[in-house]
């Protein structure tokens, strides 16, 4: 593929994180808006000629089979993931899948695989990481700026309606804070320690089995600890914290996608040297990564530094074991042909 051709996507599902992402591609220079599928013909028509997509279809096979998609995007539910971007996989098309890529480290592993036997662009659409301040945290960290970490802190949460068809709390379709919410302090701590060496967990779970709040405590060798947060019936402020042994870095609300990141140096006892540095998001902050998908794709690459599929798997690992001990337990993926009911309700 020549470094001047647009790449093509191909939008699976037309819920409101793909009506946000989409949104943001429309901002993406050298890129065109293949094709979009929907279980319903109509539902996928009317996104179309909201966003520009050149083609609808009401049968995701046949979004993956159109020469015109170089790209796959997965915004279906979590439990419907695997289908799709298996079918994505052998059909040789790249693959951007949000998050959390499963509802297990099983089948998290298995998809990883197949990508990597099939040299296959794949990536988990963890648009953190491809923050401009997050990429700066990185840096800075990296650079010994704080000296070495010893401590992460991150929260983030909100009250969601308790409505047992949506996707937050329906099993069938991966619900639970965890894979939605709290996978997003969970990979801000590996992206800086790593896989820890212990998991702990405490939490809540509803009458259907799915967790509603989490806290968790996570441990390296060495001593270095993450603290971290998440919740569906709490208003959680959602912030970060990097604590190392000569300063530390602060993500106010929400760290996720943050505008603000501050770094404390702290010379002597007593002192301390605050610098703030601020940035605006492009579109609704999917544009970063949207841009590195897409360079990787025209490049030949099969994966992101930024997000490679090694994190991924050990953050499903994480998550796995934490569900595991709050006895949280998803029915098996559903197969390719009962995706319908789920692409338009992320």
């Amino acid at each position: 593929m020549t470094s001047e051709r647009a790449i093509g996507w191909g939008i699976v599902a037309t819920g409101s994180i793909a009506h946000s992402v989409t949104g943001d591609l429309r901002l993406l220079e050298n890129s065109r808006l293949a094709a979009v599928s929907s279980r319903l013909h109509f539902r996928a028509e009317e996104f179309a000629r909201q966003y520009g997509v050149e083609r609808a279809y009401d049968d995701v096979r046949a979004l993956v089979e159109d020469p015109a998609v170089d790209v796959v995007y997965v915004a279906t539910p979590h439990a419907q993931h695997p289908p799709v971007v298996e079918l994505a996989l052998e059909a040789g098309k790249a693959v951007l899948c949000e998050k959390a890529f499963s509802t297990s480290l099983a089948e998290t592993t298995r998809l990883v695989e197949l990508a990597r036997d099939r040299g296959v662009f794949c990536m988990e659409a963890m648009w953190t990481r491809f923050n401009p301040l997050i990429v700066q945290l990185r840096q800075l960290v990296a650079d010994g700026v704080i000296g070495d970490v010893r401590s992460v802190s991150a929260d983030l949460g909100f009250v969601a309606p308790h409505d047992r068809s949506h996707r937050l709390w329906d099993p069938a379709q991966g619900g639970g804070v965890l894979l939605d919410v709290g996978i997003y302090p969970v990979a801000f701590a590996q992206m800086l320690l790593g896989a820890p060496q212990d998991v702990t967990v405490s939490g809540s779970l509803n009458e259907q089995g799915i967790d509603a709040e989490a806290g968790m405590l996570l441990r390296w060798t060495g001593g270095a600890r993450a603290h971290l947060e998440a919740s569906l019936v709490s208003p959680v402020p959602g912030s970060a914290l990097v604590l190392g042994t000569t300063g530390r870095l602060e993500v106010p609300p929400r760290f996720h996608h943050p505008s603000l990141l501050r770094h404390v140096n702290t010379p002597g006892r007593g002192v301390e040297e605050v610098r703030e540095i601020e940035l605006e998001a492009e579109g609704r902050g999917y544009v970063p990564m949207l841009r590195a998908v897409a360079q990787a794709v025209r490049e030949g690459r099969t994966e992101c530094p930024e997000m490679p599929l090694s994190d991924t798997v050990e953050i499903a690992a994480i998550l796995d074991e934490a569900l595991g001990l709050l006895g949280v337990e998803y029915p098996e993926p559903a197969p390719l042909g009962a995706l319908g009911a789920a692409q338009r309700s992320r």
